[in-house]
């Protein structure tokens, strides 16, 4: 299994509801994805991201068939319009 961790500060917090809707509708929607979980930052520190993603996915080809997948590529717009900036962290589990 592989998790797939990415956080993103955004332009405006108000942003983060529709982002976590969109996201959150590729549960079920792509192959290897086995667990989709879209979290919105509470504490509004300096140092919090805004939005976070957790991800679980069957394996590395799954992480891989995900990114490129249409779906996800069609919410990549909406979620660059709105980000300051953008970590991620990939590991097997």
């Amino acid at each position: 299994m592989v998790k797939h961790i990415v956080m993103w500060k955004l332009k405006e917090k108000n942003d983060a509801l529709e982002i976590k809707t969109r996201l959150e509708a590729l549960a079920g929607r792509i192959p290897g994805l086995l667990n989709i979980e879209v979290g919105i930052d509470f504490l509004h520190s300096e140092q919090s991201a805004d939005l976070v993603l957790v991800a679980e996915l069957a394996d590395r080809a799954s992480l891989d068939l995900y990114q490129q997948h249409p779906e996800h590529q069609a919410v990549i717009p909406l979620v660059r319009a709105a980000a300051l900036s953008r970590s991620v962290a990939d590991y097997d589990c």
